[in-house]
């Protein structure tokens, strides 16, 4: 198994998007990037922890390559966008891909490259090691699922998940 921590933006897009793919075998919500320990959802929207809303993607590569799972997160979110994604306005919404290890760093480097031959302007995406993953509260995880009539997941989650959906049928569920 692998695992990727990757911050674009609000972590129930992210969640309910890489859901929707075979070999996803679990997307955890959480905070990292921070200086602070243990964090909570009000402190880490209240833009004093240095955290990241972030996602750890856990798939299986003999099903769905980590290439796919990096091209879906360039799909998923706008890497043009400063410290947002949407209304959504905060360095707690920055776009960032924390590596553990120098092997993963290198395939966030080649999608990073990928991703600028697909965007228009400059990509702000950051790279950094990941030093702490603080998995987000209960009610945060599988958002989407659990709170499918909510009026964010209709008018944000739900296009999001639309999008990466046409992008990658072949990896459907």
């Amino acid at each position: 198994m692998t695992e990727f921590v990757l911050a674009g933006g609000c972590f129930w897009c992210l969640d309910s998007s890489y859901s929707q793919f075979k070999g996803v075998l679990d997307v955890v919500c959480g905070y990292s990037g921070g200086h602070k320990a243990n964090p909570t959802y009000e402190e880490v929207c209240g833009e004093g922890t240095g955290h990241a809303e972030v996602a750890k993607i856990i798939f299986d590569e003999s099903i769905i390559p980590a290439e796919i799972i990096l091209d879906l997160y360039f799909t998923v979110h706008d890497p043009r966008q400063l410290n947002r994604q949407g209304n959504d306005i905060g360095t707690s919404y920055r776009s960032a891909m924390f590596y553990q290890g120098e092997e993963q760093k290198e395939l966030f480097e080649k999608a990073l490259q990928r991703a600028a031959e697909i965007w228009d302007g400059p990509i702000v995406t950051t790279l950094q090691p990941l030093d702490i993953f603080w998995e987000a509260e209960e009610y945060h995880q599988d958002y989407f699922a659990k709170n499918p009539s909510n009026a964010y997941c209709q008018a944000v989650v739900s296009a999001k998940m639309a999008k990466t959906r046409s992008a990658f049928t072949n990896y459907l569920k």
